[in-house]
């Protein structure tokens, strides 16, 4: 199937919009999908407790492993930050990069090309609306680990953690919305591709250990993945003698995360592009039998 000319760049003009009202329209294109996974949080009340309570599991297995060997008490505080993150990793993975491609199993993608929007705007509204989902299920987790396993967590410097957790969440649903895109075009199974980049990244980004164990040479690639420097920056500023398990500075981290949060999604909209082009040149974008 052939899809129509694209609206993305010059939407406003090919539409016969207004700017004005082509930019109303973006914003209720990233609303919609937003709302649905904000819905999707009221309509299984019922499995909202294991879907926070059985990830615990693990942070709790690691938690006790640390107390047993006799570790400090901020190895506890590490875990804990490393289950809270992987939920954010996991959402975008299963949310957002294998997104498309499930739509277009659905035979839902041809409605998004064909929609008088930009399709950004369409993977911004699942990111926002993922990101607030995802939050809900990882304040549970930590509101488990603080109450149940009273680790310590104290923020004696708010303004960079909240820098480092804005800077992650960004470059992070970032990544994913490139993702996205280059699943639909390398046009494989989704599941296949997430379950690829699901344990090598917990390995990779120590998640349950100071990245810095496993060497410069491979902490130091690991640090492309927006996961792993979240969480050496987090360890820094919320356990309690953090900065001994850092890899990398702070203000480097920072600076790096800020550069990603820009990267990722200038990657997106250049992948989505392509995804379009692909769609109108070679009509192999939807499966054959649709």
């Amino acid at each position: 199937m052939r899809m129509p000319v694209d609206r993305g760049q010059d939407g406003a003009a090919m539409a016969g919009q207004q700017p004005g009202a082509w930019a109303i329209a973006n914003l209720r294109a990233v609303r919609g999908r937003a709302f649905v996974r904000v819905v999707a949080l009221t309509r299984d009340l019922p499995l909202l407790p294991f879907e926070t309570i059985l990830p615990a599991l693990t942070v709790a297995a690691y938690i006790y492993l640390y107390r047993y060997l006799g570790a400090p008490p901020g190895f506890a505080t590490m875990v804990l930050l490393g289950g809270v993150m992987i939920t954010y990793w996991q959402n975008v993975l299963w949310a957002m990069a294998s997104q498309l491609y499930w739509e277009r199993m659905n035979g839902n993608l041809e409605l998004y090309m064909l929609l008088p929007t930009s399709r950004v705007s369409i993977l911004l509204g699942m990111a926002l609306g993922g990101m607030f989902a995802t939050t809900v299920r990882a304040m549970a987790t930590l509101g488990a680990g603080l109450v149940l396993f009273r680790v310590p967590i104290a923020v004696p410097e708010p303004l960079p953690f909240l820098a480092l957790a804005i800077l992650s969440l960004v470059a992070l649903y970032g990544l994913g919305m490139m993702l996205s895109s280059l699943f639909l075009m390398w046009g494989r199974e989704a599941w296949h591709l997430s379950s690829l980049f699901q344990e090598p990244i917990d390995l990779l980004s120590g998640v349950y250990f100071p990245v810095r164990a496993l060497g410069p040479v491979v902490a130091g690639a690991a640090s492309l993945i927006p996961l792993t420097l979240a969480l050496d920056g987090m360890r820094q500023v919320l356990v309690p003698g953090g900065q001994a398990m850092g890899f990398l500075p702070l203000r480097a981290i920072i600076a790096i995360l800020a550069a990603m949060a820009v990267i990722f999604p200038a990657l997106a909209q250049v992948a989505l592009s392509q995804v379009e082009r692909l769609a109108k040149r070679e009509g192999r974008i939807t499966t054959r039998w649709q």
